[in-house]
This record gives C-alpha cells, structure tokens and sequence, in this order.
C-alpha cells in the first residue's frame, strides 16, 4: 500500500510510520500541516489517506472537504481523539470513509487500511508520460532524465503534468492558479512565475514557453 499521513505530534507520527512499514506499507509520505496533505493528495496517488483532525494550517475535516470537492475518490481514514456521535458524524459527512479514535492499536489501523485500499478503484497501472527524453510517472509522482531521478515539489509536478495534458495550447495564468492552487489560496501570479521558472531550472532545458500576457505552454 502506498499511504499518507498527516499527523503534527512528531512522536506519534513517527512511530506510525515506522509500523506501518513494519507491517508491509510500500510506502508512507508523512506531512504535519493541513495544505501540505492536499498538496500531496492531489499530485499523487494514495491507496489511503490518513488525516488526523486537529492539524495547524487546515485541520483535518476542512482538508477532507475540500478534497472531495476537488473530486477526490481516493479513500480517507480520520484519526482523532474525539469520540462524541456528533464528531464521528461531523467527519463522516466531510467525506471522510473510516473514523478511528486514539489511542489505537496498530494492528487494528492496518487493518482498517487495508479494508479500505480493497475498496478503493483508481486504477494501478501506471501512468506514463514520456516527452522528449523525459518520463513523467503519475503513479509513482516522479520525473526521470535517463536514469537520472529530477525531484520536484508537489506543486511543480502537478503544474508540468496539466502543461503536457494541454500540449500546444496555452494555459492561462488563471487556469494554473484554479487547478493547481485553488482560485481561494492567498497565492499571486508572481507565485506562478516563480514556479515555472524554478520547474524550468530543474529540467535544464527550455521546454515550458511564455506567452508573453497570458500564460505558459508545452509545443506538441
């Protein structure tokens, strides 16, 4: 399984990732703050997402609502120390699939886990996007040269996979800011600039073309 967890108390969140990979996770992407979980999200796949409720920048059932308004259909298990009939309820209407109360045993969390990986449908195949001599992985989020590995932020990935979605046409600076940030983040479009131009910094070659006033493409 493939898993992220976003969980702000380091103790706790380091020693579930540390049995989760005891117990057989492929991988665990762990982040402590609120925006850095939908950032993830949305650049990857996850066969599960594991929210804790109270988080700084974005607690966990506003992240999950927003999620499942992006259109997110991953599956979502929340964590939290409430365990009134109202907050079960409250996380379960934001979209959340599971409800686990802390403190909990481990063996019962993977186990919830993997009952909620067996109902999740995104395909498992890889997505394979090859440009030039690049290879974009939707599945796995990586950007290899070669056999060279170029890493990229969450935000630099999505905005380089929406470009060669749209190869030949122009993305305006708007549209970049709706579909990678959220037209509500407090983010300019000094913000995009700057993105691309440290994308095209890390790709080392001239591949994202300014249309001087509007926006940003990739030729076809």
């Amino acid at each position: 399984m493939k898993l992220l967890l976003a969980e702000d108390d380091l103790y706790l969140g380091e020693l579930i990732v540390h049995m989760l990979k005891k117990k057989g996770a492929d991988k665990v992407d762990w982040v402590q703050e609120g925006e850095d979980a939908y950032e993830y999200a949305l650049a990857s796949f996850y066969d599960v997402i594991i929210l804790d409720w109270m988080l700084p920048n974005g607690d966990g059932v506003e992240i999950c609502k927003r999620l499942r308004q992006k259109g997110y259909s991953g599956a979502i298990l929340m964590l939290t120390a409430k365990d009134a009939v109202q907050d079960r309820v409250q996380g379960l209407e934001a979209g959340a699939d599971d409800y686990l109360v802390k403190p909990f045993e481990i063996d019962e969390l993977v186990a919830r886990l993997k009952a909620l990986s067996r109902r999740t449908f995104v395909p498992i195949q890889e997505e394979v996007v090859r440009f030039k001599d690049f290879v974009l992985n939707r599945t796995s989020h990586t950007l290899h040269r070669g056999e060279k590995e170029i890493l990229l932020t969450p935000r630099e990935f999505q905005l380089l996979d929406l470009l060669l979605q749209n190869k030949g046409h122009v993305l305006p600076r708007e549209t970049l800011l709706d579909r990678i940030w959220g037209y509500d983040a407090d983010v300019s479009m000094k913000t995009i600039d700057a993105t691309v131009k440290l994308l095209r910094k890390k790709l080392e070659e001239d591949i994202i073309q300014t249309v001087r006033g509007v926006g940003y493409k990739i030729e076809d």
